[in-house]
């Protein structure tokens, strides 16, 4: 079975369900966006929270594939930064758990934190304060790290930091590595087109929701998916309950939704990637992988945040044999 390395940024998600959609509109912060916040403004969501019930857990969307592949029994990896902090401990530890091996690097600051606010319709909008995974530089991409892997999965958000995207990149054709790349989020793909358009050409495979293959290509979902699959050799776009759509330079393929109840759809698109990546680490067709996509995507839908019990697990892992 292939081995992947996932990068991104290193966050501990803090989750929060809403009745209603009036505290985004207070926060400024658009439905099922994700927006940069400074610790200040960090600081303010605190307060205003603190008479609200969260949960923590684990997070960063790379991180939450990677736990996800982990779970599945691969051989998967992770390369990100936090705080010397006790968050940042429960961030290590928590890829551990999962069956992630930790290539994460700390530093004497405070670990990065992304508020989920989790809508009555499963939407979910984030306020994140990168904290320590802001300065995770090419420095920290030691050619150790990248041994004994075969893809390099990227999260979008990484652009952020153009020189970062790059060197990864660079660092994952130098070690003969493919290299998958999921868009990340709408707004981050409308502010940093261009540097999309740089990296996209060296990825083998690209993932994207409807909004965010819009953002980029400004087409539908169809004609958006032929015109990555375009750039890169495979691309999956990804369409809320009707499923998802798979395409290479020559096929396009409909991959339908499981049957799922949606509570809070926070590690949809994560999760997504790793039963895809899962399938392609095992030489599955892409039919099959669309298939473990979806199947683990359907799953997570149901509970709230991006983890899974063992139970649950259980069950996806028994499914995912079957295929």
């Amino acid at each position: 079975m292939k081995k992947v390395l996932s990068v991104g940024n290193a966050l501990v998600d803090v989750l929060v369900e809403l009745q209603d959609d009036v505290l985004l509109s207070e926060l400024k912060l658009p439905k099922g966006s994700m927006q940069l916040v400074d610790r200040d403004t960090l600081n303010s969501i605190r307060i205003r929270l603190r008479n609200t019930p969260t949960a923590m857990a684990s997070g960063g969307s790379t991180a939450n594939a990677a736990c996800g592949m982990g779970r599945l029994g691969m051989d998967a990896g992770y390369i990100g930064k936090v705080g010397q902090d006790a968050i940042g401990d429960f961030f290590i530890a928590d890829l551990q758990k999962n069956g992630v091996t930790p290539h994460v690097r700390k530093e004497p600051t405070l670990t990065g934190v992304a508020t989920a606010f989790v809508s009555s319709d499963g939407e979910r909008t984030f306020a994140t304060c990168l904290g320590a995974a802001v300065n995770l530089s090419a420095a920290d991409l030691f050619p150790i790290s990248f041994g004994g892997y075969h893809m390099v999965f990227i999260e979008g958000y990484l652009v952020n930091n153009p020189p970062l995207a790059r060197a990864i990149v660079q660092a994952a054709r130098k070690m003969h590595l493919s290299v998958a790349i999921d868009l990340a989020s709408y707004n981050v793909v409308e502010s940093h087109r261009d540097i999309f358009a740089e990296i996209l050409p060296s990825c083998h495979i690209v993932f994207a929701n409807e909004t965010e293959a819009k953002a980029f290509t400004g087409l539908d979902p169809e004609a958006a998916a032929r015109k990555l699959a375009e750039t890169c050799s495979t691309a999956v776009v990804k369409i809320g309950p009707e499923g998802s759509l798979v395409a290479t330079p020559s096929t396009l393929e409909h991959i339908a939704p499981i049957a799922a109840q949606c509570t809070d759809t926070t590690g949809a698109g994560d999760l997504y990637a790793a039963g895809f990546l899962y399938g392609w680490a095992n030489d599955a067709s892409l039919s099959t992988c669309g298939r473990m996509g979806s199947l683990l995507s359907g799953k997570v839908v149901e509970v709230l945040g991006a983890k899974m019990d063992d139970n649950r697990w259980k069950t996806i892992r028994s499914e995912v044999n079957s295929y």
